[in-house]
């Protein structure tokens, strides 16, 4: 399907992406590389893949038509419901994938990093199914405002490490879950939450969350009788949720791709996540990719009000598309965000992830027809974030600050 922005057989999206990792972990990587696609590409995965999907997560998500947004926009507004899976986000569709395929390897152990707890929830809980020890690394200011995930992973079973350096955020989590990884390497699986990290996990990624396409294509038929949206609206940290989103639109022209990254307090200060708004051409965490760095290469911390968004840089597959034109992105603010997400809640009486409402306030900085279909994907549930939402209302009642 994505001629023009699929991966190349060295595990490059152009000039992004690649293998870059420690000596111990080059047998492991490669062990992965070898095994992924005969495995997930055989009929016995993809039945057993999608019976857990159907049954375990309870695909396909609904695309609701959102018909006070409408309104509000100017358009026709769906949104794809990936908060109403198993454990409340998209992250459940790739875990399910990755716990099949570290069985069939004869991994035993499986580790993980988390940022807002979804992709932790996930990993424990599909290790709880199939009965494999599970640990979870966290950064400890995430551990903070996202306790209750943390609690959902140790009633599953997981261990969950705190990790205390650096901005004790998810990249933070991930550069832990790594070492780990160089000091178990025969028997643990290392299953990577986004499309980031050394190939094959972009692409893996990507491909076990490309059923979020799969069914908007015939789900936009079924509603409206054409086979695609004019718009397709995401919000995008390492890439996961977004490329499952466009994976089965990339070359489609037709389809405008708008992308949401958190913007924090404004892309052009410090305290942002905005990656593909300013960062260059790095490595981080196994892959070429565009970062967040110093003249010196040291990376920048990543500042967001949304724990799943804070990451410095951003999977290949996006470099690309985004260098490429094939996609815009917006950066979008703290308050642009918590501002969005109290509109859905009052509007539509669904409560979005603070990830989700950085896509919601994409639609503000739009004109549309109205006869323009537009998809966003709501990539989880706003459950785990009551507090945050309630400690921020008053961004949500203040001015608007200054649109990038």
């Amino acid at each position: 399907m994505k001629k023009n922005y699929d991966v190349d057989e060295k595990g490059f999206y152009g000039e992004f992406g690649g293998t870059y990792v420690p000596e111990i972990l080059y047998r492991c990587v490669h062990e992965l590389q070898d095994a992924y696609l005969p495995i997930i590409e055989s009929e016995a995965f993809k039945q057993e893949y999608h019976q857990l999907l159907k049954d375990y997560v309870g695909r396909p998500s609904p695309l609701y038509h959102a018909r006070r947004m409408s309104e509000r926009y100017g358009c026709r507004l769906y949104l794809k419901r990936e908060d109403l899976n198993h454990t409340g986000a998209h992250k459940i569709n790739n875990t399910i994938g990755q716990i099949l395929l570290a069985r069939q390897m004869g991994k035993t152990r499986i580790i993980a990093e988390t940022g807002a707890g979804q992709h932790g929830v996930a990993t424990a809980t599909v290790c709880a199914l199939m009965g494999m020890r599970c640990e979870v690394f966290m950064g400890a200011t995430d551990v903070e405002r996202q306790h209750t995930n943390v609690e959902r992973m140790k009633m599953l079973g997981a261990e969950v490490h705190p990790v205390t350096t650096g901005n004790m955020t998810l990249s933070d989590a991930c550069s832990a879950a790594i070492r780990d990884w160089c000091c178990h390497p025969a028997d643990t699986y290392y299953l990577v939450g986004s499309t980031m990290g050394p190939h094959p996990y972009p692409d893996l990624v990507a491909r076990l969350q490309s059923v979020i396409s799969e069914e908007i294509k015939w789900q936009v038929e079924e509603q409206t009788g054409r086979n695609h949206p004019d718009y397709l609206i995401a919000c995008i940290g390492g890439g996961s949720n977004a490329a499952g989103t466009i994976y089965h639109y990339a070359d489609d022209e037709r389809v405008k791709i708008v992308l949401a990254e958190a913007g924090g307090q404004g892309w052009q200060t410090s305290r942002t996540a905005a990656t593909l708004h300013r960062g260059s051409v790095g490595i981080l965490h196994g892959a070429k990719m565009l970062v967040m760095q110093d003249d010196d290469g040291q990376i920048e911390e990543a500042f967001t009000i949304s724990a799943g968004l804070d990451y410095p840089g951003v999977g290949p597959m996006h470099c690309h598309m985004a260098q490429a034109g094939r996609t815009t992105v917006l950066a979008i603010n703290d308050d642009e965000a918590i501002r969005a997400g109290y509109e859905l809640t009052k509007l539509e009486g669904i409560i979005p992830a603070i990830e989700s409402a950085h896509a919601l306030a994409v639609l503000s900085k739009l004109t549309f027809k109205p006869d323009d279909v537009v998809v966003l994907t709501i990539s989880g549930r706003g459950d785990k974030d009551v507090e945050t939402y309630l400690k921020m209302k008053h961004l949500a009642d203040a001015p608007a600050m200054n649109p990038d």
